[in-house]
């Protein structure tokens, strides 16, 4: 099947331009200059608020260097269908002083706001560029600001076209289910998975072509050797997927256990357990002679927020491994995992990415809950149905990691440890 419609709408190349003071602040007040601006931008009540950090400019053409970007609008076709009957108005109202609320009440000053019209009736076929350059900040109304002393803002509204394919477990990953390919109403099966967890589990051995240079891999797997875990650790898990001929096309292994920290109940970052995101190298179907794509990290944060750490990092044709996603999801509620090029790059993360733009989106279902992920893949990502294959099985095995940093102090469900029970039987 092709690829569903989506669109990209971003907000890029922001910077603030502040009016000079006519005179010095009052020593009870602090000039805008010295404290940090951000913005929040929204463009539809049923879509999230996005924020994004505003550096400051001097000159009338901003600093390509110093200027950000906002987390881009992701749309799909039914999206699309519902804001293109009529204009969409962009709203960016900038602040300046902390994110956040105290007593209920913003801590950051309102500087003041632009609302830009966009149509987004031509956004699928092609490529458009609705503004780009400086908007005077209105502080009431939707005017720009008519002050010579107003404060600016630079930004480029733009849209591209973004389709994927987008697939759907029918279970839970631990229960070896069939993955849909979705478009509009159609829901078509193209892989099935088998989930195993081998509590007699050790190390898988690597692919021969790893012992030809043991120093490059013992370099890259050093975090993951066999640790002693006397019966608490998650090991073994794998699952792997087939497409329709019952061919193994991807797998995704768990490398290193997941083990608790000593003295403590919870898989931390120092003590992270790992899967390898393997495809099949040749002809041969056996495990030992497939190829690793990418190595997934997994740990339990701590802080005010209860989360799930990852860190996802791509193997790239001399053996080195290039970071790609990084972030942290709520256990309780779960989240959305995302590997974007574009959003590594503007963080700083991903300088030696190769690419642009976005990648994957996965849905992880929260701590306990029922969760059947829904996939996203770009389509200049996938020239065959066993590349859409890697990135199934690499959601899989966040949503799994979900479980194995589950604290040792909870049981597991049975279906993450049924081959310790059918042994045990």
């Amino acid at each position: 099947m092709d690829p569903c419609p989506f669109v990209r709408l971003m907000v890029e190349s922001l910077s603030l331009k502040l009016p000079s003071p006519a005179k010095p602040p009052p020593l009870s007040g602090v000039h805008p200059s010295t404290t940090p601006c951000f913005c929040e931008i929204q463009i539809h009540k049923s879509l999230p608020i996005h924020t994004a950090l505003l550096p400051l400019s001097s000159s009338s053409a901003p600093d390509s260097t110093a200027s950000t970007s906002a987390p881009a609008f992701h749309l799909d076709s039914a999206a699309i269908r519902r804001l293109s009957a009529k204009p969409l108005t962009v709203s960016i109202s900038v602040y300046n002083g902390r994110k956040g609320r105290t007593c209920g009440v913003r801590s950051a000053k309102f500087l003041g706001r632009v609302r830009l019209t966009v149509h987004l009736n031509s956004a699928l076929s092609g490529s458009n560029t609705f503004h780009s350059g400086w908007f005077k900040l209105a502080r009431n109304g939707d005017g720009p600001g008519n002050d010579k002393q107003s404060a600016q803002l630079h930004l480029v509204v733009r849209s591209e076209p973004d389709p994927r394919f987008v697939f759907q477990f029918g279970g839970e990953p631990e229960c070896s289910p069939v993955v849909f390919q979705i478009q509009g109403n159609i829901k078509q099966p193209v892989f099935s998975c088998k989930f195993s967890a081998d509590r007699t589990y050790r190390s898988p051995s690597l692919p021969s072509d790893f012992t030809n240079n043991p120093s490059s891999w013992r370099r890259s797997f050093s975090g993951d050797r066999e640790r002693e875990s006397q019966g608490r650790d998650r090991k073994g898990w794998m699952i792997m997927i087939h497409d329709l001929s019952g061919s193994p096309v991807a797998a995704a292994s768990m490398i290193t256990p997941f083990v608790p920290s000593p003295g403590s109940d919870r898989v931390s970052r120092s003590n992270a357990g790992a899967w390898l995101i393997l495809r099949p190298n040749g002809a041969s179907s056996a495990i030992s002679s497939w190829k690793p794509r990418s190595r997934l990290e997994a740990w339990r944060e701590r802080g005010p927020v209860d989360g799930l750490g990852y860190k996802v990092e791509l193997f790239s044709d001399n053996e080195n491994r290039i970071p790609i996603a990084e972030g942290t999801m709520g256990v309780k509620k779960g989240g959305q995992f995302c590997i974007d090029y574009k959003v590594m790059k503007d963080s700083g993360l991903g300088s030696r990415v190769p690419g642009e733009g976005f990648v994957m989106g996965s849905s992880v279902g929260g701590e306990g809950k029922i969760s059947k992920p829904v996939v996203q893949v770009g389509a200049q990502h996938v020239k065959c149905m066993a590349d859409a294959a890697l990135f199934i099985a690499l959601s899989a095995a966040i949503d799994l990691s979900m479980d194995a940093c589950m604290l040792f102090s909870h049981k597991l469900r049975k279906e993450l440890c049924h081959d310790e029970q059918d042994s045990l039987s």
